[in-house]
């Protein structure tokens, strides 16, 4: 239940954006911010590219980007489309060709760089292909690879430079009397990348895909992603992001939605408070909640969940928690259902007792908004 009527602090107030369809995917608008990653297998590599795309969609992924570097991974691509469920956007960098290729494949969206796809006339046969076989476009101003004249003018990578470039190639798709597209003015610095989606926010109305690009491994990217898109989706910017980790793709879409859960933008799974434990701690806090978020990553159903050690925190954490559990002395906690104090449970078993008690409290809400639908 949302509180933001009571607590005008929490609220965000989105953006207006137009809004655009990636495959059966509305991104935009008033939709809900949509999670993305890509796939990092050899597009070639069918089967081994299929299974990435169902793991990440299994995940959450709502739209998954595969990349399309020569004439066999186009190909290639035309059978991965007809086998996955998620929409996908054909990743299209120097060959012009690929993108066509790439929507008569069957790619929801072309992603094409201005920096490197080559002139206006080449970009106008992208645009071409992705009418004739309604295909959305991303344009993905990167801040590694800008155009030739914008480094001269410039002297360097900057917003300034990274914005012009994205508003040139906007006009081109707009003189050429195409409107389903969306932009990203991605930077591995987040200083950059945050001033440069800024300027990008008030200077168009399209869609916005956020990005802190090559963010770094698993934890140290996870950090500069959720800084930088962090505070760009506290401001009401982005329509749909993706976190660029070197890791697996699954990663990069838990941590999508851990950063949107954080900021209220869109639940999936369990959200799980937990203490950092120490010496008052009741139970092994550390390892509970290990185990806890690897046996629950099957449930999709938006609820929380309150691990605490002790009695300080815990019983208050648990009133605001769907499931909760509090250690206290001689072995044994209480579990709260609901807000309220349910019932004393010990120690040993309490990993799959707690499990027992989120699958049925996550079955009782499904039901709930069921009833509420019909």
């Amino acid at each position: 239940m949302s509180l933001n009527h009571i607590r005008p602090w929490r609220n965000i107030y989105r953006r207006k954006s137009r809004q655009i369809m990636v495959g059966n995917v509305p991104v935009g608008g008033d939709a809900p911010i949509s999670v993305q990653t890509m796939t990092n297998t050899l597009t070639t590599d069918i089967k081994g590219t299929i299974a990435q795309v169902q793991a990440a969609a299994e995940a959450g992924a709502d739209i998954v980007r595969i990349s399309v570097p020569d004439e066999a991974s186009s190909k290639a691509l035309k059978e991965i489309v007809r086998e996955v469920s998620v929409p996908i956007v054909a990743d299209i960098h120097f060959h012009y060709k690929r993108g066509i290729e790439a929507a008569e494949a069957g790619a929801a969206c072309l992603r094409i760089n201005p920096g490197n796809i080559g002139d206006e006339k080449r970009v106008k046969e992208v645009i071409k292909a992705a009418r004739d076989h309604n295909c959305s476009i991303r344009i993905g101003v990167n801040a590694g690879s800008l155009e030739k004249h914008l480094l001269e003018k410039y002297g360097e990578p900057c917003p300034d430079a990274m914005v012009e470039s994205g508003l040139d190639h906007i006009k081109i798709l707009q003189d050429n009397d195409f409107h389903e597209f969306k932009i990203s003015c991605k930077a591995s610095d987040v200083f950059m990348a945050a001033a440069a989606y800024q300027q990008l926010a008030d200077a168009t109305d399209a869609p916005i895909h956020l990005g802190i690009t090559e963010a770094g491994g698993l934890i140290s990217g996870t950090v500069k992603s959720a800084i930088g898109m962090g505070n760009l989706l506290w401001m009401g910017i982005g329509d749909t992001i993706r976190v660029s980790l070197s890791a697996d793709p699954v990663e990069e879409v838990k941590m999508g939605f851990e950063i949107l859960k954080s900021l209220g933008l869109r639940h999936r799974g369990v959200n799980i408070i937990s203490c950092p434990s120490c010496a008052r701690q009741g139970f092994d806090v550390i390892k509970t909640v290990e185990a806890l978020e690897k046996r629950l990553e099957h449930i999709k159903t938006p609820m929380s969940l309150s691990i605490i050690g002790c009695v300080v925190n815990g019983p208050g954490e648990a009133l605001m928690t769907d499931v909760g559990f509090t250690g206290g002395g001689n072995g044994s906690g209480m579990v709260y259902l609901a807000g309220k104090q349910s019932h004393k449970l010990g120690n040993e078993g309490m990993i799959d007792h707690i499990v027992e008690q989120v699958e049925a409290r996550a079955a009782v809400i499904e039901a709930q908004e069921q009833a509420a639908a019909e």
